[in-house]
């Protein structure tokens, strides 16, 4: 007979929650940020279809040659929302049978529909911002309009970012708690904190502080940091000051 904790049951139906909740949430969001577009443009990307400033992008994209983004295009919208689906269901089915089988075998299947679903993300990404129309109104030779697949690049005038969203934060959790408790039923998590206990509670107070920190400013380097704005080089500190804005990124004016 299969025994669970009361808390891995409960786990993973938070697990299962999260993941079915990712379904209604937006997944993954690219924002824009540009001088003329002092407000931000972002791209919600959610299990079934595009959300934002769509409709604005396309418009940009169509002066340096990208596609038009169409969310009908994707077969990735039709059968996400299934996917995601089976995934959110498997694990309340696991917390009701109690099965450690189960549970090992959705966190390796959870595991590589990540890997597999960054990839196709990824791809993408590339063949947007590379399979560029040669007729378009804007050529900058050499020059690829991939966005990240996470973190901040520059494009032209244009800052990228590509971060999870809501969505994505969920099926990142939902993940997690399988894995801990495979891993506390497995007795991984035991033989962790029977002999690594004292260093796992000095380590976590550390990692809780450093995750936390804001970002603060930074010093400016005049003749070689350039305004976010204007993009010339900073060459009277006087005159210089920095922006963090709401998203943590610094801005050098």
């Amino acid at each position: 007979m299969n025994t669970f904790s009361k808390t891995s049951v409960i786990m993973l139906i938070l697990a299962g929650i999260c993941i079915l909740l990712a379904i209604v949430f937006p997944i993954w969001r690219i924002e824009l940020d540009a001088p003329q577009y002092p407000e931000g443009l972002a791209l919600h990307i959610y299990a079934n279809k595009m959300g934002g400033d769509v409709d604005i992008v396309n418009g940009l994209n169509h002066y340096i040659g990208m596609k038009t983004i169409h969310a009908e295009e994707f077969i990735e919208f039709t059968v996400l929302p299934y996917i995601i689906g089976f995934f959110g269901l498997w694990a309340l089915f696991s917390a009701y049978k109690k099965s450690k089988t189960s549970v090992l075998i959705l966190l390796i299947c959870f595991g590589l529909f990540g890997v597999l679903a960054m990839y196709d993300f990824w791809r993408w990404e590339y063949e947007y911002g590379h399979n560029l129309d040669p007729t378009a109104a804007i050529i900058v030779p050499g020059m690829a309009y991939q966005p990240p697949l996470i973190g901040f690049k520059q494009l032209l005038n244009f800052g990228a970012y590509s971060i999870p969203d809501i969505g994505g934060w969920l099926l990142l959790i939902g993940g997690v708690l399988i894995g801990v408790v495979y891993a506390f039923e497995a007795g991984f998590l035991d033989r962790f904190l029977k002999k690594g206990a004292k260093a796992a509670i000095l380590i976590l107070p550390i990692f809780l502080l450093t995750a936390c920190s804001p970002d603060g400013p930074e010093p400016i380097t005049l003749h070689k940091d350039t305004c976010a704005f204007c993009k010339m080089n900073i060459s009277e500190g006087h005159f210089a000051a920095e922006l963090i804005t709401t998203k943590g990124r610094g801005l050098q004016i």
